[in-house]
């Protein structure tokens, strides 16, 4: 019975190999591999914490778990942006840890071959904007797409902070 399981396990990663969830930002366009997605939730309340860096935004509750939730323009050192009834957050996991990625909308899915993944060019050594994050480029019809590496927009000193800010949230949540 667990190898079937196993083997079950194995067909779905499979399956979603070259996977990208898209989403808008501005004028441009990013995906994430869908492995990394656990669900789309449409923008809702968000509770702040104090004292964090500015891009992560709180703290929203999804069926009774709390997750810190980020702003991605912000982490991009853009403009903030209103949110509107088309804002998302996209719930991922990264090392372990459950993290919202507030966007502007979602775009849709695509499967990219990896072969057709180019490497970005260096265009500066200070690492300033999202090209830090970027892991590769895709081209799909006329509009290429900039693939986000997760675990480079998701930093270790975030994951600390999330871990102390949810630990500390949750036990106040339940009393």
């Amino acid at each position: 019975m667990s190898e079937e399981l196993l083997e079950e396990f194995e067909d779905e990663q499979d399956a979603q190999k070259g996977m990208f969830m898209t989403f808008q930002m501005g004028g441009e366009c990013y995906g994430i591999a869908i492995t990394f997605v656990q669900e789309i939730v449409g923008i809702q309340p968000i509770t702040a914490v104090p004292e964090i860096e500015d891009y992560i935004k709180g703290l929203i509750n999804i069926r009774g778990k709390i997750i810190p939730v980020i702003d991605v323009r912000v982490r991009f050192k853009q403009e903030p942006f209103e949110y509107t009834d088309r804002t998302c957050i996209i719930v991922i996991n990264v090392k372990s840890t459950i993290v919202g990625l507030i966007v502007d909308k979602i775009a849709g899915v695509i499967t990219v071959d990896e072969r057709e993944i180019i490497l970005p060019p260096s265009l500066s050594q200070s690492g300033s904007g999202s090209s830090k994050y970027v892991f590769g480029l895709v081209k799909v019809d006329d509009e290429v797409k900039l693939l986000l590496d997760p675990e480079k927009l998701i930093q270790d000193e975030d994951l600390s902070a999330f871990g102390e800010v949810v630990s500390g949230t949750e036990v106040s949540a339940e009393a």
